[in-house]
């Protein structure tokens, strides 16, 4: 029988931060949820969570919120990419926060990332590491994980893809859907050959309650990834026929203007393995696959949540 824990969870009222909420209580397990509004508080009594008031750069919340926990989910992220660099700081500290008051407890802290930090033309495994003289402010997230690890800290990571998709979704396929909607062509760069990983939110919410359950720390890295990598080209075909809009491609020095800050993202090749993921949880996703999402038509519902990062 699963020992029950109570687990502290940072984004609890987030897309995938709600489905993980929701896991967890399913399964018998209590949650304690930070909430930084009396929105979100509202939202996290009415899944029959309890409210840690507080909020990522918090650094006290945050301790309170471990403190009485058996584990920590860190889902929390803030997405404004105006402000990239300062929030990949901010949740630095919250990592370093949350690590430090779990130390020496062997409570386990599971930290997110993503796949697409270590972007590569071959599938990143689990075993990836993040180099650490990466341009990219968002590694200092998985770097201050290894040291976390290295000092005692029962630590690990989820990674997840550049999509994870689902009803009510507000991250990146819901933005190249307003893009298409606005422009009226739903574009990709060169071929379209590069390839984005996928997983639905309630598989990765799934793999969260399977990680809490049966994981361990030590810096171990799981991958929630359903699908290995879909075509861009694709998935920008399927925007096209849900808008009644052409597919066009787009040269690189096209898509920098097309796409503004989304360019590089659009044209990244960042194919990613689940493969040990899988085995070391028996972790088995079930749900809608990303096409199957596009073509059920509920990313293309006029009440559907515009992108928060446009």
């Amino acid at each position: 029988m699963t020992t029950k824990l109570r687990v502290f969870v940072t984004g609890a009222t987030g897309f995938i931060g709600s489905a993980v909420v929701r896991e967890l209580i399913d399964a018998g397990h209590s949650v304690l949820g930070l909430a930084r509004s009396d929105e979100s508080a509202a939202a996290l009594k009415a899944a029959g969570a309890d409210v840690q008031r507080g909020s990522l750069d918090d650094l006290d919340s945050l301790r309170a919120g471990a403190s009485g926990a058996d584990a920590v989910a860190h889902l929390a992220f803030i997405h404004d990419f105006s402000k990239f660099a300062e929030n990949c700081e901010i949740d630095r500290r919250a990592v370093e926060t949350l690590a430090q008051t779990l130390r020496g407890s062997n409570r386990l802290l599971f930290v997110t990332s993503g796949t697409v930090l270590l972007a590569s033309a071959r599938p990143v495994k689990e075993s990836d590491a993040a180099d650490a003289a990466s341009p990219i402010p968002r590694v200092a997230t998985e770097l201050a994980v290894d040291a976390a690890g290295a000092g005692g800290a029962a630590v690990a990571l989820v990674r997840l893809p550049p999509t994870v998709h689902g009803e009510g979704d507000h991250g990146f396929v819901p933005f190249l859907v307003d893009l298409a909607r606005r422009t009226g062509v739903s574009a990709y760069v060169g071929d379209g050959s590069n390839r984005w990983p996928a997983v639905h939110r309630l598989d990765a919410a799934h793999l969260y309650r399977l990680a809490l359950e049966k994981g361990e720390g030590g810096g171990v890295r799981y991958h929630a990834v359903a699908e290995e990598g879909i075509r861009f080209r694709d998935i920008a075909e399927e925007i096209a026929k849900g808008l009644g809009v052409p597919a066009v491609s787009k040269s690189p020095e096209e898509a920098a203007e097309h796409f503004a800050w989304f360019a590089h993202f659009a044209g990244v090749d960042a194919p990613a393995s689940s493969s040990q993921t899988r085995s070391a949880l028996a972790w088995s996703p079930s749900h809608p696959t990303l096409s199957e999402d596009l073509g059920s038509g509920v990313y293309f519902k006029e009440t559907a949540k515009t992108s928060m990062l446009g």
